[in-house]
């Protein structure tokens, strides 16, 4: 796995997922309460043996690039790293990228110093555990000059997705984006070949890219080199290739969420809480995911009522029920106060017990956290926000969108979201 460069995309600006995205790129955004969606692919490349990173990003990169500084050191005796590349301009690239393979041509110069046999082309939005090298011998053994990861999915979400088909080897022969009716039936395969079992193939008769490549080094370069018109991977420069290049499909059987949607996000999160087994795990000793180590304290709860939730480290709960939730770290939640069906972020820093009683290190008159008998239900609760008491959080109208940036919050989807650093009042209701 030495001879492989991985090279992670950020995204773009996060439109889908403002406003999370407003102070924070998109692989910044945080995660299970105490991680960060760039933690995913960070930790699948280190857990399979590769550990040669560059993360491509342009927008509000300045948290993302704190955060892999300060967690991912490799050693000294090593040649491992994780670098963050921003978009700039230049005399011959004035422009910022323009989609996914715009992003690696603009560093293609950088990338061509490194010497290597393949580039591995990642998400950074995307939550699953895989282990890339086996991915990556598939390709090596099926001597193929692009590989695509890809997962079987069932007719209900099939026109959701850009499918795929493949011949009785694997090698994919048609791309269709998002098709339906008769053009979706048409693109069914025998995912058999791929190695389900024929209950699973009848079941799941689809197959969709996970938006996971790898490519041989001389292919990904002539490909970029030649085609300075295609900006992207998945709708340009991989379907027009498989008329003239090797392309085989690798098969993904475990659990894999795009998370770049508000719902999305929201859904993947509090489903980490669900018993007997969530559909993704972090407790896995031998492939873990990697995050910044903060020393915080151990969680305190003072009477309260906790079921199926999640508390991050460093956390203060009293005399409150908390159900069905995630609760980031430093989380304060004070008495008489009910969560649920939320994700609450958290804070980046503590405040003093003199800093609270006088309303905080920013002269606020409410201080960091979830004020007195407030209740939140389906929410997403940004860090750093106060919450005043006797708040309701609940979207009492059922509103399905709704921008109040002037008041501390937006609707997506339902789905009340507090800005970072937000102050809402005593007895709001929203």
């Amino acid at each position: 796995m030495k001879r492989v460069l991985s090279i992670i995309l950020g995204g773009g600006a996060g439109t889908r997922l403002y406003p999370l995205t407003k102070l924070r790129a998109k692989p910044a955004v945080p995660l299970a309460g105490k991680y960060r969606l760039i933690d995913i692919p960070v930790s699948n490349c280190i857990n399979s043996g590769l550990d040669q990173i560059f993360v491509l990003t342009q927008f509000n990169s300045a948290s993302l690039n704190r955060h892999i500084s300060r967690t991912y050191n490799f050693s000294g005796f090593s040649d491992g790293f994780t670098e963050v590349l921003a978009a700039q301009q230049t005399p011959e690239n004035p422009n910022w990228f323009q989609g996914t393979a715009d992003a690696v041509r603009k560093y293609l110069w950088l990338f061509q110093d490194w010497d290597v046999d393949e580039y591995l082309i990642l998400s950074g939005d995307h939550l699953y555990r895989m282990d890339y090298s086996k991915f990556i011998e598939h390709h090596r053994e099926t001597d193929a000059d692009i590989t695509l990861s890809v997962i079987p999915i069932d007719e209900k979400r099939a026109s959701s997705f850009g499918l795929m088909k493949i011949d009785d080897f694997g090698h994919i022969v048609d791309f269709s984006e998002k098709p339906k009716g008769d053009a979706l039936k048409q693109m069914q395969v025998d995912t058999t070949t791929l190695g389900l079992d024929a209950q699973q193939a009848q079941k799941m008769p689809y197959i969709a890219s996970m938006g996971i490549y790898v490519f041989k080094r001389e292919v990904l370069e002539k490909l970029l080199q030649e085609n300075p018109e295609q900006t992207d991977f998945g709708k340009e420069i991989i379907p027009q290739a498989s008329t003239t290049h090797r392309i085989q499909a690798y098969l993904f059987n475990g659990y894999w969420e795009d998370i770049g949607t508000i719902e999305a996000f929201y859904n993947a999160n509090l489903a980490l809480t669900r018993q007997p087994e969530p559909p993704f795990s972090f407790y896995d000793k031998n492939a873990p995911i990697y995050t910044r180590a903060r020393y915080l304290p151990p969680s305190k709860l003072l009477d309260c009522e906790v079921t199926e939730s999640m508390i991050g480290e460093g956390s203060i709960l009293k005399e409150c029920s908390v159900s069905n939730s995630v609760l980031g770290i430093r989380s304060r939640i004070e008495r008489g106060c009910s969560i649920e069906n939320s994700m609450i972020m958290g804070a980046d820093y503590y405040e003093s017990h003199a800093e609270r009683a006088s309303g905080g290190r920013k002269n606020h008159e409410i201080p960091i956290g979830i004020g007195e008998r407030s209740k939140i239900r389906r929410a997403i609760v940004d860090k750093n926000a106060r919450i005043g008491n006797n708040v309701l959080i609940m979207n009492k109208d059922r509103v399905e969108e709704a921008n109040q940036e002037d008041k501390g919050f937006y609707i997506r989807g339902g789905i009340v979201v507090i800005l970072k650093n937000a102050v809402i009042p005593d007895d709001t209701v929203i």
